[in-house]
């Protein structure tokens, strides 16, 4: 329990009280900032510094930490300013006396929790005159005890931080531990690649929060070593690896330890072709990578697990979100709507059902009144769903989409980068973050993003919207020569969708090859007819002036070409 000017900070229940006892509602980022700022007082901490420990892995605008300023102001009832300060070049200090003490959290037996591991409690940050001090000075003058009491607090800070992400008991047990063991290759040539993706392996899945990752100590453990550190884990993955000529061919098997049974197993290919070598070793390890970060994310679920009772409505309902009428998505709705009344806590359904509604508003099936409606409810199942597992893969990632969607971009960049902390290969996260950062004017971090989900590419069957996000990407930084790569090939892996088209046609255009743009227009009416150079589908909701001035720009090219501004 942190205390200063007259409000309790409390970790243990992730929660912020004021003078007269009330919880005051935060949001976790908000929290998590607040948090590091009593752990803190009285020390300016720079933008990058909160930046870094509120979103790590992901990079957000200053709007992000400017919003949560704001809202620490607001909770605090810092009009004025005093509790939060501005300090000019250094970043943001929380100007106050903070004390802590250990929470009493009272067991069944009415006795109240001894300090974890017999640590003696903290009862008092710092003094004005310590605070003055470096802080590695006033650690040692205060010798042993103190360091123990701050490892203690250290710990109690980090889980305060992770904690609103997580369900409870997420960190009840230990996490459990996946031994990796050295790819090995069938050929000579094979062998320094087959090293290469097991490094890029071993690397990508310590990135997992819910798992550790074990790997043999490189050129000093003999088999044996290696074979009785392995038994340390819960899990071990071995992998072969072949050159068959035009691709590299890598199988993999996940065994249970306890049991020796063989749980996964699955096969990689990637094309050798014309790319080098450090792409096609990129691309191996995501793609064992991301198949297995999937089975992991079903092995070692966080909160409920998920129930059959409603598989087959879920697996008939979601056949259709992407290639549906309006009347077989009425039939879908109906039919999601009547199981999730049957089964009202499945989380599958409630995901389901938010992603046929999402559809349902990005084709306007949906009237304005009803629109608002769905989008609500929508929003409301995700979180419902997020709270009961929030480390669920398929969870995270309906909420990153909603988000986006619904140009939540801010939000989006947060929720979809909380994917990554499950899969780091997910390339459909890795596209969501690219397309929010787009309205946000980050042009160039946009394209930093989908080129690393083309260098993972997985999952293949997303890769075209990749392909396409770093084309609009140049587009809108006003490189169509560069942009015209992109979205062709983007094109050619998906030839129905109308949108990348009118796109094309935008580049052709401002390159002077005007005959190609009206071609590429045609292309797109007749498959999205009534579209004009107002509702192409570029969002102006909480976007930058950055891209407003280059969708404008874009839609002039448009209109130039022969789309119809209205």
């Amino acid at each position: 329990m942190l205390r200063f000017a007259g409000f309790e900070l409390d970790r243990a229940r992730i929660e912020l009280r004021g003078p007269d006892g009330e919880a005051i509602k935060l949001r976790p980022q908000t929290f998590a900032m607040l948090t590091l700022f009593a752990a803190n007082a009285g020390r300016a901490l720079s933008k990058r510094e909160l930046m870094e420990a509120v979103w790590p892995n992901v990079h957000v605008g200053d709007d992000s930490l400017f919003k949560c300023i704001r809202e620490l102001r607001t909770a605090l009832g810092d009009d004025r300013r005093q509790l939060i300060k501005l300090v000019p070049g250094h970043g943001y200090r929380l100007d106050a006396q903070v004390t802590s003490e250990p929470v009493t959290n009272e067991p069944a037996g009415g006795a109240a929790a001894p300090p974890a591991d017999g640590a003696e409690p903290v009862a008092n940050v710092a003094t004005e005159a310590e605070l003055a001090k470096p802080r590695w000075s006033r650690f040692v003058q205060r010798g042993p005890a103190a360091l123990a009491a701050v490892a203690v607090l250290g710990a109690a800070f980090g889980f305060a931080i992770a904690a609103p992400m997580f369900g409870p008991g997420f960190f009840v047990s230990r996490p459990p531990a996946i031994a990796v063991m050295p790819i090995t290759g069938s050929d000579a040539d094979a062998v320094p690649t087959a090293a290469a993706v097991t490094i890029r392996l071993a690397d990508g899945l310590a990135k997992i929060e819910n798992i550790r990752v074990l790997t043999p100590e490189a050129g000093s453990d003999s088999p044996q070593a290696a074979s009785a550190r392995a038994a340390q884990a819960d899990f071990i993955l071995s992998s072969e690896l072949q050159n068959t000529g035009p691709t590299w061919e890598l199988r993999a098997r996940l065994t249970r330890t306890a049991t020796q049974e063989v749980i996964w197993s699955a096969p990689v290919s990637v094309a050798i072709g014309e790319t080098d070598v450090g792409l096609q070793q990129s691309r191996l390890a995501a793609g064992l990578g991301h198949l297995l970060a999937l089975r992991l994310n079903e092995l070692v679920p966080a909160g409920v697990p998920t129930d059959g009772a409603a598989k087959g409505v879920v697996e008939q309902a979601t056949a259709q979100i992407n290639q549906t009428s309006k009347e077989r998505f009425a039939a879908a709705q109906t039919m999601l709507e009547k199981a999730l009344g049957d089964h009202p806590d499945n989380v599958d359904i409630q995901v389901a059902l938010a992603a046929l509604q999402l559809r349902g508003i990005q084709m306007v099936w949906y009237s304005p009144a009803d629109a608002a409606a769905a989008e609500k409810n929508a929003k409301a199942m995700l979180e419902r769903a997020l709270r009961t597992r929030p480390a669920s893969i398929p969870v995270l990632q309906a909420y990153c989409r909603f988000l986006n969607a619904t140009n939540e971009f801010t939000e989006s960049l947060v929720a979809c980068a909380r994917t990554l902390a499950f899969d780091p290969w997910d390339g459909m996260a890795l596209y969501h973050i690219g397309l929010a950062q787009l309205p946000l004017g980050r042009f160039e971090d946009a394209l930093a993003t989908f080129k690393q989900a083309d260098r993972f590419d997985t999952p293949l069957v997303s890769r075209w919207t990749w392909l396409l996000g770093a084309g609009v990407s140049y587009l809108m930084m006003g490189r169509d020569e560069e942009a015209l790569p992109w979205l062709e090939r983007s094109i050619a892996i998906t030839p129905a969708s109308g949108r990348p088209l009118f796109l094309l046609a935008a580049a052709y255009q401002r390159l002077g090859r005007s005959d190609q743009a009206k071609a590429a227009i045609a292309q797109g009416l007749a498959l999205r007819p009534g579209t004009t150079a107002s509702n192409v589908g570029i969002p102006t909701k909480n976007v930058s002036a950055a891209y407003m001035e280059a969708r404008g720009q874009i839609e002039q090219a448009l209109i130039e070409a022969g789309l119809p501004e209205r």
